[in-house]
This record gives structure tokens, sequence and C-alpha cells, in this order.
């Protein structure tokens, strides 16, 4: 990791895309760049919350670690996101911890001077808070998910949901442009790697994915949609 000094508020959209200009611009001025190298700590659970992380380029995954030692993956962000922002209100300490995924950038913005700008321009609350209550809308219907649903129908949920965020068309499919190693899929939908292996070698027998090098194609959406639509009826 290494500090790379202040940004603008239009690098590559940013963090800072769907903010009013000039209030983009107050954020830049106040965020420094890092970068972090693939496996880095951004924090750690029950760390103090002493800034938001809103990400330029590469990937955040938010992960905790089960009382048995498994870890459990929460989230991944990308670039756009921001992490780290419930502590940082609420002023608690972290609650997972936030590693980078490859080579990863960030704007770091201070929560001092962060507060003090909300507090100077109260309206730009509205922004975070519509960033939170989306985070909560997906954490929600991830809870439902793994309450209501069985392991098959959530293993397809989440691969269309990842092929819609980092998907890239081929001829054979959507790429999953993500390194998604079965163990890793397996945290996201709190089951083991085997149970996972098992269900993504059917689907690859029948023709609805392929997998290689640890990516996963969708190769049949249409199949993975009707197996999720055949859970709501």
């Amino acid at each position: 990791m290494r500090n790379e000094g202040h940004g603008e508020a239009n690098d590559d959209g940013g963090p800072f895309f769907d903010l009013p200009a000039e209030a983009a611009a107050q954020c830049a001025g106040l965020a420094s760049r890092r970068h972090y190298g693939d496996g880095e700590l951004l924090y750690a659970r029950g760390d103090e919350a002493e800034a938001l992380y809103g990400l330029i380029r590469g990937r955040v995954r938010l992960s905790n670690v089960a009382p048995d030692g498994r870890e459990v993956l929460v989230m991944l962000f990308e670039p756009g996101d921001w992490v780290g922002e419930v502590s940082l209100f609420d002023g608690l300490p972290r609650t997972h911890d936030a590693h980078a995924v490859g080579h990863t950038e960030v704007f770091v913005l201070p929560k001092a001077q962060l507060l003090a700008l909300l507090d100077a321009q109260p309206l730009l609350y509205r922004h975070f808070a519509m960033r939170l209550a989306r985070s909560l809308r997906v954490a929600l219907s991830y809870i439902d998910d793994a309450a209501l649903l069985p392991l098959p129908v959530r293993l397809a949920k989440r691969l269309l949901d990842l092929s819609r965020v980092y998907g890239e068309e081929t001829p054979q499919g959507r790429r999953i442009e993500l390194h998604l190693p079965q163990e890793d899929l397996g945290r996201m939908l709190g089951a083991s790697r085997q149970s996972v292996s098992k269900e993504l070698k059917r689907w690859e027998a029948l023709g609805w994915i392929g997998v290689e090098y640890g990516k996963v194609m969708i190769c049949d959406e249409a199949a993975l949609q009707q197996l999720i639509g055949q859970s709501e009826r």
C-alpha cells in the first residue's frame, strides 16, 4: 500500500459520480489515494472507523470468520462503490474484514473531514443515505435467500447477479470476469465447496454453464432463470 496524494472527482467516474459537481470536487479534495496489493487489508473487524473508502479500481471483499474458522464472504465491491460507511456513520467498530482483490486503488476520505463537510452541507447526507439504502436492500435479499431458498437456487441467483456486474459477452456465453474459486462461491452462500462443486458440475454437464481456470461462463441464462422461477411459484 502507498499513498498517492489527492485525486480528482472525475477520475473514471469514481465513487463521487452521483454527487453534485461542487460536492464531488470538495470530497475529492479531502481524499487521498491509496494503492493496495492483492489480499492487503483495508481494515479489520473491530477496528475503529477512521475513514470512508471509495473504490476507484480493483475490488474489495468484505468477509467474516466463523467460530469454526470458516470464512464467510459477505460481499464484493466494485469501482464506484463506497466501503465502510456503516461504521463511519454509526461510530461503532468495523463489523467485517475488508481485503483488496487484485491491484486496488481507493480514495480515502478521513472521517473527521467528511463529517465536518456533511454538517456544513446537510443536504449531502441524502446521497449517502441513498447508498446505504441500496446496500441494505442487497443485504436483506441475501438474508432472505439464505433463509428461504435451497442451495441450487441461491447459487443460480448469485451467478446471475455477478454476471450482470462483471459479465463480458463472448461467442460461448457471458463470462464472469472475476476469479471465482468454488471455495469463494461457497463462502458467499454459506455452503461447502463440495456442495457448490456438485451443482456446478451438474450444470456444466447440462450445458448451462462452463467452468475454466476459476472463472464461470453463463451459457444458458434462461435455464438458470427457470430454476429460480420454479422456486418462486
